[in-house]
């Protein structure tokens, strides 16, 4: 039976934090990458040995996570929308590669002139953040209990990614149910049906309901 997350906008905004990963706190950088893929993926799958060298690649280069993250999300989402029918998964994590490279140089584009590594990381997820701001004005116009919602400056790339998961959630409870009810069973054809822990098949599903909005509703990016 379909139960709705939350039964409107205003239900959104008090709703409590979304965790990001299932994983424990102190999860290794090739724990998290692992975990990101296989929720982005839709469906269990190990890391060829190409894959776990890329991502070994990638921890000695010092790349963010979250920049990988972003990277992943992004060739997951061009997967989605333009793979033939039934095929919308990326099958490897290697095919994330040159998006991860390409916000890896958005990142250290920003990042230029900076002394502190800090530094550059607030300035993106600020960035972002006044971004969405902008994206929610204009929201706005057309559902106005979403200018409610607790959009105040993250603190860190976390924050900013819970507050853009929190604006397109409160999008999607704006519309029709039968739209919604749409959405979430092609998302669930997404994401598969192979053997999965409960709290993996939550978060692909997460995933794709919320590639399938940011399409739906022509939301952009905010990095």
């Amino acid at each position: 039976m379909y139960r709705p997350l939350f039964r409107t906008v205003k239900d959104a905004v008090h709703a409590p934090p979304t965790r990001m990963s299932l994983l424990p706190d102190d999860a290794t950088f090739h724990e998290r990458v692992q975990d990101l893929f296989t929720a982005y993926r839709g469906r269990g799958v190990a890391l060829s040995a190409d894959d776990v060298e890329l991502v070994q690649h990638w921890a000695e280069a010092e790349v963010p996570f979250e920049v990988v993250a972003r990277g992943i999300r992004v060739a997951a989402e061009r997967v989605v929308f333009d793979a033939p029918d039934g095929q919308g998964n990326l099958r490897f994590l290697r095919a994330c590669r040159k998006t991860v490279e390409a916000e890896l140089g958005k990142y250290l584009k920003r990042a230029a002139g900076k002394t502190e590594a800090g530094e550059a990381e607030e300035a993106l997820h600020l960035a972002r953040h006044k971004k969405l701001k902008s994206v929610v004005k204009k929201l706005a116009q057309r559902w106005p209990a979403i200018e409610a919602l607790p959009l105040g400056p993250p603190h860190d790339f976390e924050a900013s990614e819970r507050q853009e998961h929190l604006v397109i959630t409160a999008c999607l409870r704006a519309l029709p149910f039968s739209d919604r009810l749409a959405l979430l069973r092609e998302a669930r054809r997404l994401r598969g049906g192979e053997p999965t822990s409960a709290a993996a098949r939550r978060e692909s599903l997460r995933f794709h309901r919320a590639a399938l909005a940011r399409h739906r509703l022509d939301l952009p990016s905010f990095w």
